[in-house]
């Protein structure tokens, strides 16, 4: 099974191939269980096992904790989530003060944040299937996706919603500190069960999201409301949901790569990951709170 999160499937976070997988590694520090599903019931089934820095797993043994320079730590995940998330905000922050906003301005300032976007979609697509992690294409793909952020943010918070970046940025952190705190207490439980479930529901998802644009662009208006209104308030809350499922999801590729002795430089597709994550859940704060301010 892949993961959930493009990154993620190219290389030591896949689902499948004998990578990391689900009920392979304990959540949250327990010990491994030795079943027939898991893939390291064999000497080579660490998908590490070539890299010099990696210990192989024995069957049914715990994974070691990483211990040998040349491994991916937390603190390289932190370190590199922490360097890709400064490059998208000092960005977002530049677009927000250089690129105004006013009715005499306002047809540029769209079309340098929509043109961002569509760089940073297409960066984001060859780093997503690339096999090593690029650190330049990452940094290049968040500095183009803060443009983005920071035109739309300013588009909100200054004729939509007073206010509404903070509170979006606020909300943000919000889920992610209690996604993490659950996860870490074991509240949330990553299996192949909630993997499916939060597949199937992103996938349905961003279905309706694209025949609702399509009706949008050819009947113009809110084409058939999930967007607006309070189908706009439910699917806005529904998006902010999808985005913290998809954070444990993260959490759990992450914990497989670290405890299973992923190089270090895996840090940096776990960094864009979870930015791609963070920018979801953002984007659906931002969108609710503009609905919930335009009547």
């Amino acid at each position: 099974m892949r993961s959930s999160n493009p990154v993620f499937s190219r290389r030591g976070f896949g689902r499948d191939n004998g990578y990391a997988g689900f009920n392979t590694a304990p959540q949250a520090g327990g010990p491994a269980v030795a079943t027939q599903a898991n893939p390291y019931a064999q000497p080579t089934g660490n998908p590490y096992a070539q890299n010099p820095y990696a210990q192989q797993q024995q069957y049914g043994a715990p994974p070691q904790a990483p211990a040998t320079a040349g491994r991916m730590t937390i603190d390289d995940v932190v370190m590199r989530t922490g360097t890709t998330l400064g490059v998208l905000i000092v960005t977002a922050a530049l677009a927000w003060a250089l690129l105004p906003v006013d009715d005499a301005n306002i047809g540029r300032s769209y079309g340098i944040g929509i043109g961002s976007a569509l760089i940073a979609m297409v960066l984001g697509f060859v780093q997503a299937f690339k096999r090593k992690a690029s650190p330049a294409l990452i940094l290049t793909y968040a500095a183009f996706e803060g443009v983005f952020l920071g035109v739309i943010s300013s588009v909100v918070d200054n004729r939509i919603a007073d206010g509404a970046a903070m509170q979006a940025v606020l909300g943000t952190m919000a889920v992610f500190a209690g996604v993490l705190v659950a996860y870490k207490a074991g509240w949330i439980r990553v299996n192949r069960r909630f993997y499916g479930f939060v597949m199937a529901a992103a996938l349905g998802f961003i279905l309706l999201m694209a025949v609702n644009l399509l009706f949008a662009v050819i009947g113009g208006g809110d084409g058939l409301g999930f967007r607006s209104g309070a189908l706009g308030v439910l699917f806005g809350v529904v998006g902010i949901i999808l985005g913290a499922c998809f954070l444990a999801l993260d959490f759990k590729q992450v914990e497989d790569g670290i405890a299973y002795g992923a190089p270090r430089e895996e840090a940096w597709l776990a960094a864009f990951g979870l930015t791609l994550t963070l920018v979801w859940i953002y984007l659906e704060f931002l969108r609710l709170i503009s609905i919930l301010n335009s009547d």
